[in-house]
């Protein structure tokens, strides 16, 4: 590698998905790769480069370069996701539809993108961060805390929990008897 500079423990594998369908494959630091200029990226030839925001469809962290080829990765969900969160649907400019987990925390958020955990855990995808300026809709599907599942009402916008979950629920208390005079 020819950039020395960046310790070797930081420097995370990643594939980088334009927006024009070209595909960059290198090595970012994990904890400043987003700057100004768009991403640094030192690429596989050890070339330091910049890619601007404006031609990024996503920056994948992997666990290997060529992914698993004889697998397709899985972008939507079929059960509902393990970890806590906010799951998600992004759907890009090019109408491609991505699921997975947004962290439950606004300090988390980076105004330019959001850092997204892949509905399938087992891919060779581990994070993605995805810009704001390659989608054109991101749809919160339900919120997950404690192993319980929060849909988003369409109609009032209000989180309720899903029936299987809600009967699921111990009582603590007895439900108030509205029919006595009090």
């Amino acid at each position: 590698m020819a950039n020395n500079s960046i310790p070797s423990s930081t420097r995370k594998k990643v594939v980088l998905r334009k927006l024009d369908a070209g595909v960059v494959k290198g090595y970012v630091d994990s904890a400043s790769f987003l700057g100004p200029e768009g991403v640094e990226l030192l690429d596989r030839e050890g070339r330091l480069t910049h890619i601007p925001l404006a031609a990024i469809k996503g920056v994948y962290f992997v666990r290997d370069f060529d992914g698993e080829l004889d697998k397709p990765p899985r972008r939507l969900t079929r059960n509902r996701p393990r970890l806590d969160g906010l799951w998600v649907r992004m759907t890009f400019t090019d109408r491609e539809v991505l699921e997975g987990l947004l962290a439950n925390n606004l300090l988390e958020f980076e105004p330019p993108g959001f850092m997204i955990t892949p509905a399938d855990l087992y891919s060779n995808n581990l994070r993605v961060f995805v810009p704001r300026s390659a989608l054109a809709n991101v749809e919160v599907l339900g919120v997950i805390a404690n192993g319980t599942i929060r849909r988003v009402s369409r109609r009032s916008g209000a989180a309720s929990l899903l029936p299987s979950e809600a009967s699921a629920q111990i009582g603590l208390f007895q439900p108030a008897d509205n029919s006595k005079p009090q």
